[in-house]
């Protein structure tokens, strides 16, 4: 596999003010770490561009290849800083368009013998309103070249410095290349969606309990804002199946980095099957509260109409004897007036018995 070799810009190559050999970073840099790693062991230099010069400059393998690699890590680099990594490891225009701007879909795409991985983060968080919890998503850009990874990161979550630290000290598997980088972020991101939908189903077994319960609560708003988180993890978990599978495929991937790699993606086949049956499982459990909602206003609707019955009653007699007719029977018997009132209770008594044994009240 023959290394592309570009020439450093000077801009990576200056150390910012600082003593030569000192890592440094600018407070509003957008690169997070670098370091040149040589048979599995890390090299920290004072600058990318050193690092770089290092591995390109230093010895070769039989075949040509060089037997250590660059690895720079960015957050949410500007167009310059991007576009400055660009000229150093010759990364095509299109893939660090995309990188810049992000909101991509997850995707493996070849530029020479560079391959570029775009991959989506999640996290699951509390909104600020009401404390209800969502699905935020991220990206992580990846250029995997031969002797470099660029890992460019958008969005608060998917944080890289643990997955450098935990490869840092497996210097065996570092030292398989470029392809063990690659696999360790793929399992990182998958590992996030595992712990987001593990979280999820726990919200959706709340408000299945709550649903079912015999008090009466609204979750109506809860179960559509749980039916939009996971259509939001869905798009992050089921493009990601096809990029990973061709991976397996790639020749500069190591025979044991894709046996790694076919266990992430086990792992994401599982997880994509779990949040898909979480949309099976939500559609019901909505159906079975509007049910119950419309359950609840019918009785509640019932309840009205038997009391508007037994405020009727009297009402319709006092109307009638509030005619002021003349000859009205009753009107000047001694005892008519007990006997209307005695009526009246009688009426409403027997309504309400009546209302009260058909469950109406």
């Amino acid at each position: 596999m023959a290394m592309t070799r570009v020439r450093p810009s000077r801009a990576l190559f200056k150390t910012r003010g600082r003593p030569t050999g000192v890592p440094v970073q600018s407070r509003d840099s957008a690169v997070i770490d670098w370091a040149a790693y040589i048979d599995g062991h890390r090299v920290s230099t004072a600058t990318v561009g050193d690092a770089v010069r290092l591995i390109r400059d230093g010895r070769l393998t039989a075949d040509g290849d060089s037997a250590g690699f660059v690895w720079v890590g960015l957050h949410e680099p500007s167009a310059t800083e991007l576009t400055e990594l660009a000229e150093v490891f010759g990364l095509h225009p299109l893939a660090v368009e995309d990188a810049i701007h992000a909101h991509q879909r997850p995707k493996l795409e070849r530029y020479d013998d560079v391959h570029f991985v775009v991959m989506k983060t999640v996290g699951y968080v509390a909104s600020g309103s009401g404390g209800a919890e969502v699905v935020e998503t991220g990206e992580i850009m990846i250029f995997c070249g031969p002797d470099f990874v660029v890992t460019v990161r958008h969005g608060a979550h998917g944080e890289l410095g643990s997955v450098r630290e935990h490869l840092e000290d497996d210097p065996a598997r570092l030292a398989k290349g470029p392809a063990a980088v690659l696999h360790a972020v793929a399992d990182r991101v998958v590992d996030g969606y595992v712990c987001v939908a593990d979280a999820v189903q726990e919200d959706i077994d709340e408000v299945e309990e709550a649903v079912f319960s015999p008090e009466r609560t609204d979750e109506s708003r809860r179960i559509y804002r749980l039916k939009r988180e996971v259509i939001q993890l869905k798009r992050a978990v089921g493009p990601l199946a096809g990029p990973l599978r061709n991976l397996s495929g790639r020749r500069f991937v190591p025979t044991e980095i894709k046996e790694y790699l076919r266990d992430v993606e086990d792992h994401l086949t599982r997880v994509r099957e779990q949040v898909e049956s979480y949309d099976e499982l939500l559609n019901p459990i909505l159906q079975a509260h509007m049910t119950q909602v419309t359950v609840a206003d019918n009785q509640d609707m019932r309840r009205i109409s038997a009391w508007g019955a037994l405020f009727m009653v009297p009402t319709a007699i006092a109307g009638v004897y509030g005619m002021n007719f003349d000859f009205m029977p009753e009107t000047e018997w001694r005892y008519g007036y007990p006997m209307i009132l005695g009526f009246i209770a009688l009426a409403c008594f027997s309504l309400y018995r009546g209302f009260r044994r058909n469950g109406w009240l």
